[in-house]
């Protein structure tokens, strides 16, 4: 681990990431979200293996996987953070019953829009497009344990987001998702 390397580029990304969800949960309304957003990354749990990770092309978790087996650091920050799916993960009420994603608050569900978008701006910066959050969507989302509903929700703002762009996708979560509190 180069601490003098990777602790200022782990910051800035973590940062950058932190502040673009912010920006995206302000314009729809989601104030608290925005501000507490992926306040677990800074924790010694996360915080450290982050740094110790850290390549500036992808997620320290990833990296940490991959050389290792396991990240600890994402197992602590899915329990911690409810805008991931993951976190939804419960065995079902009948006796017997598998596990199986839960149906997501929507308000949950619309920051891991801003929080999926945020990290495709972060990690390809420059050659970003609106139809990238999209694509890593369905490229991974055979494997996902989500609620059937909460993928369909998350999938259309994401479709939303490549074919009419963030400003008109904001506006419909705001107008129409969150104002209305559509069923889903």
């Amino acid at each position: 681990m180069d601490i003098k390397k990777n602790l200022p580029g782990h910051l800035a990304t973590i940062n950058a990431h932190k502040a673009e969800v912010m920006r995206l949960c302000f314009k729809v309304g989601l104030y608290r979200q925005g501000l507490l957003h992926d306040l677990s990354k800074y924790s010694p749990a996360e915080f450290i293996s982050g740094v110790k990770y850290y390549d500036g092309s992808k997620s320290p978790n990833t990296v940490e996987r991959n050389e290792t087996g396991i990240s600890r650091a994402w197992l602590h920050h899915k329990g911690k953070n409810r805008h991931h799916f993951e976190y939804w993960i419960d065995y079902g009420t009948n006796s017997g019953t598998a596990m199986q994603g839960l149906k997501m608050p929507i308000n949950y569900v619309v920051e891991m829009f801003c929080d999926r978008v945020a990290a495709s701006k972060i990690y390809h910066k420059d050659t970003y497009t609106d139809a990238m959050p999209f694509e890593y969507f369905m490229k991974n989302r055979g494997h996902y344990m989500i609620h059937p509903d909460t993928e369909r929700l998350l999938g259309k703002l994401l479709l939303m987001l490549k074919l009419y762009g963030e400003e008109d996708t904001l506006c419909y979560i705001r107008d129409r998702v969150l104002k209305n509190r559509v069923k889903y």
